[in-house]
């Protein structure tokens, strides 16, 4: 389920293994909507590469050999295959999560957090862009890292000193979120909390996932703990935008990832 602000979009997937090829068939997600979590069909391919390489040797280099026994389908219009002019900006950083996510589950595989926690501030004089990590799954035969960035995100934290010294912004809190991994044989990852205090006037933007649905684990492993962007102590929801007075603290709690066993 993909978490969109007027309620939650299905994506379905059918895995088949056929010899040493695997196809991948997207039939019945849900179709493109109004919002902006389409995916152009690109993306979908891409976060279908990347899940193909894990379950099979992600030491083979990507190459056209590596992707050849994959065949993905995908129905025109959906929104893993959205056409234009649809709006793809959380379909690129999210979506994305989710269609990997969906491989992986296919093959047994506990989750990790799914989504980047993206998060935009800025004003009239400054612009900043972060995205955090968070928990992963557990596999059979170890735990999941913590507090990583992973799979469709890989992108890297920004350390605090950067941040305090460039914008008017606050680091209150920035820390493994303990006991939010899923237990099992295996635990999940933990997540991060991390919380900022606006030190002037701002907006804000957040596009997260996994806070109305937590990452499952495998195998009889808990899901991982979900995630919570709170402005002030109150919630909010998993897409948000609004504005920060100087004094006021936006705090995005990531998630765990699933245990496994």
């Amino acid at each position: 389920m993909l978490e969109a602000a007027g309620g939650d979009l299905e994506l379905r997937l059918r895995a088949t293994v056929r010899g040493d090829e695997l196809e991948l068939d997207f039939a019945g997600s849900a179709p493109q909507h109004a919002g902006n979590l389409n995916c152009p069909l690109a993306v979908t391919l891409s976060a279908s590469y990347f899940a193909l390489r894990v379950i099979a040797d992600p030491d083979v280099p990507p190459c056209a050999g590596a992707y050849r026994p994959l065949t993905v389908r995908v129905p025109e219009g959906s929104l893993l295959a959205a056409r234009p002019p649809a709006a793809v900006a959380a379909g690129n950083v999210e979506t994305s999560s989710r269609v990997a996510d969906l491989v992986l589950a296919a093959f047994g595989h506990a989750l990790g957090q799914g989504t980047m926690n993206n998060l935009t501030l800025g004003n009239d004089r400054f612009t900043y862009y972060e995205t955090l990590g968070g928990g992963q799954g557990a596999c059979a035969d170890a735990d999941g890292p913590s507090a990583v960035h992973v799979a469709m995100s890989n992108t890297l934290n920004t350390p605090i000193e950067a941040l305090e010294l460039e914008f008017p912004l606050r680091a209150v809190e920035y820390a493994v979120r303990r006991g939010s991994g899923g237990s099992g044989a295996h635990r999940g990852g933990d997540g991060v909390a991390r919380e900022l205090e606006a030190l002037a006037e701002m907006r804000y933007s957040l596009i997260t996932e996994r806070r109305r649905h937590a990452p499952p684990g495998a195998a009889g492993g808990a899901p991982g703990a979900r995630g919570r962007n709170l402005l002030d102590g109150a919630e909010l929801a998993p897409k948000a935008s609004g504005s920060l007075r100087p004094g006021q603290r936006l705090r995005i709690e990531t998630p765990g990832g699933g245990g496994y066993g």
